[in-house]
């Protein structure tokens, strides 16, 4: 396929990023300690991408209710999102669900509710620390209809047209090969399966000092892609009615995530929906 390599991970070996991504959040799993608490970025209670905040304020601000909170045992919301999958993909009963990068598994547990016991729920995450706490997790909540695979998302451990819908949370920009995420994520999904990813867009260019940061890039900012860039990723993959709806009010809580500068000068959370057709052209 065509360059993927549109955003601020430039000239980076993609290992490079992926270890240096597959670290950080080991050590989130392991230590409890937030993405951020290490770079500077200002860790407050409003939820997001790069807060180490789990209660009930910060994950309502992302667009979860308090509902979803409770309904799910401590120790799977590590507050590392920017939106709410679950509020418009749409899940049924009976369907299909990947998550990609799935952390400790808060958006497999709430996507289980929905699918219910004849459902199945699949979680992929590169991080072992993570996969073991997410596994952990699935005691705490009792359910039999979830599982956490260890993988990368540019090469699912998932059969091929098994999937009904593929949700995310805040979790693609980190990846440095984007084309092949979606590519794989084709494969997967059933014929008139679908996307419903929430995570970070590209508004206006980076600052200099932004774009080879590692902890700008593995603190989901450096490696968000623009609107265009990734409609054009999708279109290659395959995908049909695709829509990239950014959330202008998503830069109240993205403001927040670096005490040095704002944020949502530049990025802003948006919804990313499109379908595989049913058909194969």
């Amino acid at each position: 396929m065509s360059n993927d390599t549109e955003t601020a991970t430039g000239n980076r070996d993609p290992e490079e990023t992926r270890e240096m991504v597959r670290e950080r959040y080991g050590t989130i799993a392991s230590d409890g300690q937030d993405c951020c608490g290490d770079v500077g970025i200002d860790v407050t209670d409003d939820g997001g991408c790069c807060d180490g905040d789990t209660d009930a304020t910060g994950s309502e601000r992302l667009g979860y209710d308090a509902d979803d909170v409770a309904s799910v045992a401590d120790g799977a919301d590590l507050g590392l999102g920017c939106g709410n999958p679950k509020a418009f993909a749409e899940m049924t009963t009976g369907e299909t669900v990947l998550d990609l990068g799935s952390g400790a598994g808060f958006d497999c547990f709430l996507a289980a509710q929905e699918v219910g016991p004849d459902g199945d729920v699949i979680g992929v995450d590169m991080t072992p620390e993570m996969v073991s706490k997410a596994r952990e997790n699935v005691t705490k909540n009792d359910v039999d209809n979830v599982e956490f695979r260890l993988g990368e998302i540019s090469h699912l451990p998932v059969a091929d047209a098994t999937v009904d819908v593929v949700i995310s949370n805040c979790v693609v920009n980190l990846a440095p090969e984007k084309q092949r995420v979606f590519d794989d994520v084709y494969r997967v999904l059933k014929p008139g399966g679908r996307v419903a990813i929430s995570d970070v867009v590209q508004t206006a260019p980076f600052p200099d000092d932004v774009k080879m940061d590692p902890d700008s890039l593995t603190g989901c900012v450096a490696g968000a892609s623009t609107v265009d860039a990734l409609e054009a990723i999708l279109d290659r993959a395959g995908f049909e009615t695709i829509e990239i709806a950014p959330k202008d009010e998503s830069t109240e809580f993205i403001s927040d995530w670096d005490a040095n500068r704002d944020l949502g000068d530049y990025l802003v959370s948006a919804t990313i929906e499109a379908r595989k057709p049913l058909r194969d052209a």
